[in-house]
């Protein structure tokens, strides 16, 4: 059986010109985007890839991320990702990949499945292809939609800080665990629902087993930004949440 290993401000990016974001621009977790900032996340990515978006396809991906039987990979994930990415934009090379990445990382969304990621990273390439992004740009989006399978948690940082972009976006996929303890409650009770079909027993071993996983990492977040404002509080949620399971 498999438990996916991942989890989970709200404004625009800022104009140029403005004064570059610091570590203390995010001081709380972010709250989801709204339908308009959304919007607007999903135009910019585009725009800097410097191609249209196909037409439908952003009402494609909300359906899909809307689906009945997600209840944590849902909107809200979605909103809460894009929002801290408004925020932390400034520390990736190529954002518009990166949120793009974003929007297709839990496209597909089957519990227990285990060609997730494999699907939805396949669905951002055609489309990106389709749209006439270039074969490396589409190549980079696929791989990181991949990287949010969190299959290699023993990965180095020096590994990830190699790619600033994929550190970037596992930070923000797994921000969730550093959020404060009434959503991180919330995102653990919806977890189970999506797994309601797997036992007690079988969950609650599986469960545990990814949860400690997280804490015997060096750092649960690698990214400077995202350490300093979820490091702390995620190590805090995750032995909550390791008590809950041995009760």
């Amino acid at each position: 059986m498999k438990l996916k290993r991942r989890l989970a401000l709200c404004q625009l990016p800022a104009a140029a010109g403005e004064r570059a974001a610091t570590l203390t621009d995010a001081v709380t977790y972010p709250g989801p985007l709204n339908d308009l900032a959304l919007a607007a996340t999903w135009h910019a990515a585009w725009s800097s890839l410097g191609v249209l978006a196909p037409a439908g396809l952003r009402e494609e991906l909300m359906a899909a991320w809307s689906q009945p039987h997600r209840s944590y990979h849902d909107v809200r994930h979605l909103g809460e990702c894009l929002a801290l990415w408004t925020h932390w934009r400034h520390h990736s090379p190529r954002p518009g990949e990166v949120a793009v990445a974003l929007w297709f990382h839990d496209a597909v969304c089957e519990p227990q499945a285990h060609s997730n990621e494999l699907r939805s990273a396949a669905w951002a390439a055609r489309c990106l292809v389709s749209a006439g992004v270039d074969s490396d740009t589409a190549q980079r989006v696929h791989d990181l939609v991949m990287a949010t399978a969190h299959i290699s948690l023993q990965a180095t940082a020096s590994g990830l800080s190699a790619n600033p972009d994929a550190q970037l976006l596992l930070d923000i996929d797994l921000s969730i665990l550093g959020s404060p303890p009434e959503r991180f409650e919330r995102y653990d009770q919806d977890v189970r629902k999506e797994y309601v079909a797997v036992t007690g027993a079988r969950y609650q071993a599986a469960r545990a087993q990814v949860l400690q996983g997280f804490l015997d990492r060096p750092k649960i977040l690698q990214g400077e930004q995202a350490a300093a404002l979820l490091e702390a509080q995620a190590g805090i949620n995750l032995n909550a949440a390791l008590s809950r399971l041995a009760q």
